[in-house]
């Protein structure tokens, strides 16, 4: 099956008794036994649930991966991952990572022993040199990057990991399996916060992983029991739910933020603009080769005071101020002081997250409506 086909249908049978073309919610904690030990597939929700197993034969399938497991958040899933390995482990991470999972490498797996280091993976010139130096187990990357965007060469870095034995993770929530698959470019386990894109409707939080390692999906499943790393039953039914429009989202997503990107690259009060899509874009040819359009993200450098900064997106009316992204609605961010804020002012400086940097989500209202409530909010500043 096409995309599309899979997006509606896999992991989506219809219901067995009465025939309901929606899988039911399973909200249950427990399963009644035949007998002690013998069951119908399921025992307890922590361990398994038939609406985990849907959502992972869907997103299996738009991966086209051979195993997907869920998690009850995008980090649930990325310190299942890790929890897998030794935290002797030396980790090669991109810079430019989603604040929370710097916070969780920086402030909880570095205190049992875990080992990261951080590159600009994005730029591969003296990587390998880098890399045969330190002797890295793992390489773990965002693409595109989460604020600035950076797209990173996944089947460069997937053959640099191939030659000194490294296992390599690849967070792909900015993208979507709609736009870019990992694994084809030689990912050994690709991560999803189904928060965002994935779930597209701003009301549940979800992880999941994705792999062709059937021994290492054994091993998340048992931590996801051992540890409680488990979703609820309706978060799953709903993120299935909504897996359904990723297409005609993800397209919409794309067309809008292309028109903001350019809207915003001819604006005076703006010194830079971060979008893959623009042709100017250092990672431009890069994004074109391994993504299928270029997103719904986009961040700029905004020319002013932190005063006139807060006029700003105070004055924004379809754009929402809040954390996450993906949704169908548009929200704004402000990276130094709210998704990337457990950094401090030396790690926001060297990683290039500036006071002035502002995130866009674009979703998909009608663009004339989105940019002209971005320039009735910059009119509130000049």
């Amino acid at each position: 099956m096409k995309f599309n086909t899979k997006m509606i249908h896999s992991g989506q049978r219809p219901e067995v008794q009465f025939g309901a073309i929606i899988p039911p919610i399973y909200q249950t904690s427990t399963f009644v036994q035949q007998s002690p030990g013998v069951f119908k597939g399921y025992d307890y929700t922590r361990a398994n649930n038939p609406n985990f197993v849907n959502l992972e034969e869907a997103l299996a399938s738009l991966d086209n991966a051979k195993e997907a497991v869920v998690f009850s958040s995008g980090l649930a899933a990325i310190t299942a991952l890790f929890m897998i390995f030794s935290p002797s482990i030396r980790i090669l991470a991109e810079k430019d990572l989603y604040g929370g999972t710097k916070r969780l490498f920086n402030k909880i797996l570095s205190r049992y022993g875990y080992h990261i280091e951080y590159y600009d993976l994005a730029n591969t010139i003296n990587l390998e040199k880098f890399i045969n130096k330190r002797r890295f187990n793992i390489i773990f990357l965002e693409t595109p990057t989460n604020p600035l965007l950076r797209v990173i060469d996944i089947k460069k870095i997937s053959a640099l990991a191939r030659r000194y034995g490294l296992v390599l993770i690849v967070d792909n929530t900015f993208a979507s399996p709609y736009l870019q698959r990992p694994l084809a470019f030689g990912a050994e386990a690709v991560v999803y916060s189904t928060t965002k894109y994935i779930g597209g409707h701003s009301d549940i939080i979800g992880g999941a992983i994705v792999t062709n390692n059937i021994k290492l999906t054994e091993q998340l499943k048992f931590l996801r029991k051992a540890m409680g790393f488990n979703p609820s039953p309706f978060d799953c039914w709903l993120i299935s739910r909504g897996l359904k429009t990723l297409s005609l989202r993800m397209a919409r997503h794309c067309e809008n933020a292309k028109k903001v990107a350019e809207f915003l690259s001819g604006y005076k009060k703006i010194s830079q603009v971060y979008y893959p899509g623009l042709s100017y874009h250092k990672n431009h040819e890069v994004a074109k080769k391994q993504m299928k359009d270029f997103g719904g993200m986009v961040s700029f450098e905004l020319m002013s005071n932190q005063k006139s900064l807060k006029r700003f997106l105070n004055s924004l009316e379809i754009f929402a101020l809040a954390e996450s992204l993906g949704g169908v609605e548009s929200l704004v961010n402000h990276p130094a002081s709210m998704t990337h804020a457990s950094m401090s002012k030396k790690e926001l400086s060297l990683n290039g997250i500036s006071p002035q940097l502002i995130r866009l989500s674009v979703g998909i209202e009608d663009v004339t409506d989105i940019i002209n409530d971005l320039k009735n909010a910059f009119a509130q500043i000049t």
